[in-house]
């Protein structure tokens, strides 16, 4: 099988030919390189984005004083960094307490250079819609390709600012409910957009909206089933009815007290299943058997400071799990606290480890 045959085989509960793996690099360096070769070929998918912000035509620089460079960027905030920095700091938000969200006017989602940014790295555009088309089937030759949006609770963060909105959720439902709404129905139209530029049908679309830590929501499930389920319900129907096949959700952190209103929504997949967070692959594979699960490997113990025992056990008891599909093995990501020795450990039990088919 090639990349994209067993990852839909695992999708559709079907033996694959070995376990599906998805990783991400934090970074890459050179002695991982030499052992490793393109970080590329260490994955099974690739996720391709556009440009999802409401108002990509309006990105300027302010100002550059006291080793910050001020911006206003594509999600209408006024933010701050260092130069090279991955992290901004918000200063002020599109969206301020008093705003009337119905008064936003985003740009189209037919916008052709949304639609130029690729993957990977947000920084690198493609220098015309051809050459985009030639990255992407070389990326399919390779990968699974999926596409992705955010969702409407980060995404609202990003417009009315994290906290406001939490209160707003408490204390103004309504309100919060509106812009929900007005930023899922900018979503769903970028990612319908992408569906048909890309060619998206035979995979879809991932929905990356962390809306947890490590103890749970950042919001409890009524102030979800009010104010963001509307929101999901129409993000994953606009997915559907433009002919994905699977809509993916991407959270960190503990989001069992949300996980039966978002598989009532039409929600296909998870990822990436923190063990941190409890998030237990073998606990959700038995509570929710048709949900695929993405993920599931432990990147803050096990693949840092456990033994190869411990690496071994763990990463062959999630590929139990996927033996008759349904699971695509992975961490959070591979970040610089991993050890290259732990990480090929891991490596050589999912190419190398295969169980029999159940029964």
């Amino acid at each position: 099988m090639n990349s994209q045959q067993r990852v839909l085989a695992a999708f559709d509960f079907q033996r694959p030919d070995r376990i599906p793996c998805f990783d991400s690099f934090w970074e890459f360096p050179n002695a991982w390189r030499q052992r490793l070769g393109d970080p590329g070929e260490l994955t099974d998918i690739a996720i391709w984005y556009p440009d999802e912000t409401p108002f990509p035509t309006r990105v300027a620089e302010i100002d550059r004083r006291d080793g910050y460079i001020y911006e206003r960027d594509g999600w209408g905030r006024t933010v701050r960094r260092r130069e090279n920095a991955f992290f901004v700091e918000t200063l002020a938000a599109a969206l301020p307490a008093g705003a009337d969200p119905e008064q936003l006017r985003f740009d189209p989602p037919e916008l052709d250079s949304r639609y130029l940014t690729g993957k990977a790295d947000p920084s690198v555009t493609f220098a015309d819609a051809a050459a985009a088309q030639r990255a992407l089937a070389e990326d399919r030759r390779r990968h699974c390709v999926f596409g992705k949006t955010g969702g409407p609770y980060l995404r609202s963060t990003y417009l009315r600012g994290e906290t406001q909105f939490l209160i707003d959720m408490a204390e103004d439902p309504g309100l919060a409910r509106t812009i929900a709404g007005k930023m899922a129905e900018h979503l769903a139209a970028v990612g319908v957009e992408e569906i048909r530029r890309w060619g998206l049908h035979e995979t879809g679309i991932w929905i990356y909206d962390d809306m947890a830590g490590n103890r749970g929501p950042m919001f409890g499930p009524r102030q979800f089933e009010r104010v963001l389920l509307p929101a999901y319900r129409q993000m994953i129907r606009a997915y559907k009815d433009a002919g994905a096949r699977y809509v993916v959700l991407h959270s960190d952190g503990d989001i069992r007290p949300l996980l039966d209103m978002l598989l009532d929504a039409g929600i296909d997949a998870l990822n990436p299943l923190e063990r941190r967070a409890g998030m237990d692959i073998a606990a959700a594979r038995g509570r929710w058997p048709r949900l695929v699960l993405v993920g599931g490997m432990c990147n803050t113990h096990t693949l840092i400071q456990g033994s190869r025992g411990d690496i071994e056990a763990e990463a062959r008891a999630i590929i139990d799990l996927g033996r008759d599909g349904g699971v695509v093995i992975g961490t959070h990501s591979i970040s610089p606290e991993i050890p290259l020795e732990n990480y090929l450990i891991y490596r050589d039990v999912c190419l190398g480890y295969w169980p029999e088919p159940a029964g």
